[in-house]
């Protein structure tokens, strides 16, 4: 059996930006992403805490130390510069990876500095 466990958080960053005329996707800070082990292309959950909504997108790699949390495409209804968003990745291991993986979690400040 392998589990779906927690690799990476970015526990509650700014949204930036909310671009709806973009295909989709959320484009985040080169230097978050590097900080919380995340790369370009990974499938990511985004929730919103502002307003409850949550979706299930890819990252962009967007201009480092910019501080950008962007929500591309349809979801840009769904959040908006200011909101406040938890961004997570996850991996499958085996329950003997799991038990003794620890997640990488950053909290940046309300700039998305770390």
């Amino acid at each position: 059996m392998l589990l779906q466990v927690l690799k990476s958080k970015i526990h509650c960053a700014t949204v930036t930006e909310a671009n709806l005329q973009y295909m989709g996707s959320i484009t985040i800070d080169e230097a978050l992403m590097e900080a919380s082990g995340m790369i370009e292309g990974e499938m990511v959950h985004v929730v919103n805490n502002s307003n409850g909504e949550r979706i299930v997108t890819y990252i962009i790699k967007g201009e480092k130390d910019s501080g950008v949390i962007c929500l591309n495409g349809a979801a840009a209804h769904k959040f908006q510069p200011g909101d406040v968003v938890i961004i997570m990745a996850y991996a499958i291991m085996t329950p003997e990876e799991a038990h003794s993986f620890a997640p990488k979690v950053i909290i940046p400040d309300k700039h998305n500095r770390i």
